[in-house]
């Protein structure tokens, strides 16, 4: 039988159930319940979904840098601003496979590729295909981030052994405008049906920070639970300062429990979707991030780098993970690999 929980709105909500008609007075209510409140409910419905001392682990690599044609206010990698990033060409399957065994050597069980393109070209999916079907091989889950793809492509990927694509919606419908405008909102959910029908697990989120307000936040997260399937990993980024980039005029790191607020509803809105700490988590204490994980968030990526941004190294990682008797991939690493060792500086956020 299915636990239940009361919503502040006075309906019964089976924990197991998703829901896919949530309401913005819902969402608000959530967020707005005394924190105590908030964080029994969603770590109620993480319990009746998830081992509740159990986070997975992932590692993400950039196999295309830079030079990205899109205007994404918050992006180091888009070539309409000087950010200092240099644009690179698409790595060879070799560097890619290598750098996919020293991820799953580091305690990594997922491994994600990300190319800065807006929409990858046939000749080039080719290539990727090549090495998805190689790291997969390796007995590593594979995920994806190229940008839009069409049908076609989405089927080609699957066929190739890929297991997620990721495709961030970013933010709410109502904030989307003010960070970009190469790409519309249903240009995002377009892809994310091809990666669907296609057969692929989908990976999406957002990033926080930006200059939204709490209704944009709570706007993002009904976007994605009144999708026809909820994401299976949802990653939630945390706004990281990048040189050159307009989303620095208005950017604003949230209060920390507001951000653990907004996990706790992610979780209750979607309670069978892997909740991700993502991008930012440098600028997390260990206490903010086991806050996280008590409300539901119960992934993150490992290495010292995500694109061209930091992350905790992987040593703090696993320390921090057993301090609070949580289990992950890294319980198998011993002794944990020097952080430098265990990825080149090249990492994507998804």
């Amino acid at each position: 039988m299915n636990k239940m929980f009361v919503a502040p709105t006075g309906r019964d909500v089976p924990a197991n159930q998703p829901r896919h008609d949530w309401q913005r007075h819902e969402a608000q209510a959530l967020y707005d319940l005394p924190f105590a409140d908030l964080i029994f409910q969603a770590q109620s419905v993480h319990r009746s979904n998830f081992d509740p001392n159990h986070v997975e682990t992932a590692s993400l690599l950039s196999i295309k840098t830079g030079g990205c044609p899109e205007d994404c206010g918050y992006c180091s990698q888009s070539a309409k601003y000087e950010t200092n990033v240099k644009a690179t060409k698409l790595m060879d399957r070799e560097t890619v496979v290598a750098t996919a065994q020293r991820a799953k050597e580091a305690g990594a069980s997922r491994f994600c590729m990300a190319a800065a393109w807006r929409n990858p070209k046939d000749k080039d999916l080719d290539r990727v295909c090549e090495m998805v079907s190689a790291v997969k091989d390796l007995g590593l889950e594979t995920c994806a981030t190229l940008g839009m793809l069409t049908g076609d492509q989405a089927k080609r990927l699957q066929d190739a052994g890929l297991d997620f694509y990721n495709h961030n919606v970013d933010t709410s419908r109502e904030f989307y405008g003010n960070i970009i405008s190469t790409r519309t909102m249903e240009d995002r959910i377009e892809t994310l049906a091809h990666a669907r029908h296609a057969g692929l697990k989908v990976c999406c989120g957002g990033i926080v920070g930006m200059g939204e307000q709490v209704e944009d936040r709570l706007g993002m997260l009904m976007l994605l639970a009144n999708l026809p399937h909820h994401p299976e990993s949802v990653p939630i980024n945390m706004w990281n300062e990048v040189k050159g980039v307009p989303v620095n005029a208005t950017a604003e790191r949230p209060d920390p429990i507001a951000l653990v607020r907004m996990i706790a509803v992610a979780r209750i809105m979607m309670p069978q979707s892997v909740v991700r700490l993502s991008a930012g988590r440098q600028y997390m204490t260990d206490e903010l991030q086991a806050l996280c994980f008590v409300a539901g968030a119960n992934s993150i990526f490992i290495g010292d780098v995500l694109l061209t941004t930091g992350n905790p190294q992987t040593n703090r990682d696993a320390v921090l993970l057993d301090r609070l008797g949580i289990t992950s991939a890294l319980d198998d690493v011993q002794p944990y690999p020097a952080p430098e060792a265990a990825h080149p500086r090249n990492s994507a956020i998804g």
